[in-house]
């Protein structure tokens, strides 16, 4: 039975198939697909957003700063901000944009009640 399998394998001049190497590559080409789409792609997608989000501070703002924190900006530079931190006006600290994850913006005193 087993030399019946091997014979299905074989070529009618007694060699292996040759179009095993096709299926080896559309396999690799289709795991490529999926780990971009899986992957790749909404990582990009996270970046695109938060590139935009760094982008449109403002001062007042108040954000939380990778470490976990929240604060006020009151200062922008090229790729800094200075952040006040709590009700203490003393504490005072410069950081990198980078160090942002994510910003509420300032009230403008145009808020409505939805009720």
């Amino acid at each position: 039975m087993f030399d019946k399998l091997l014979a299905l394998e074989a070529t009618p001049d007694g060699q292996a198939g040759g179009g095993n190497w096709l299926i080896i590559i559309v396999f690799y080409v289709l795991i490529f697909v999926a780990l971009y789409l899986l992957m790749l792609r909404p990582q990009k997608k996270q970046q695109k957003a938060l590139k935009e989000l760094l982008s449109q501070l403002e001062i007042g703002d108040v954000v939380l700063t990778s470490s976990g924190f929240y604060g006020t900006i009151i200062d922008i530079a090229d790729d800094t901000v200075i952040v006040e931190f709590g009700n203490n006006k003393n504490c005072r600290i410069p950081m990198q944009k980078t160090a942002i994850v994510d910003c509420e913006k300032q009230d403008s005193g145009n808020q409505t009640e939805s009720k």
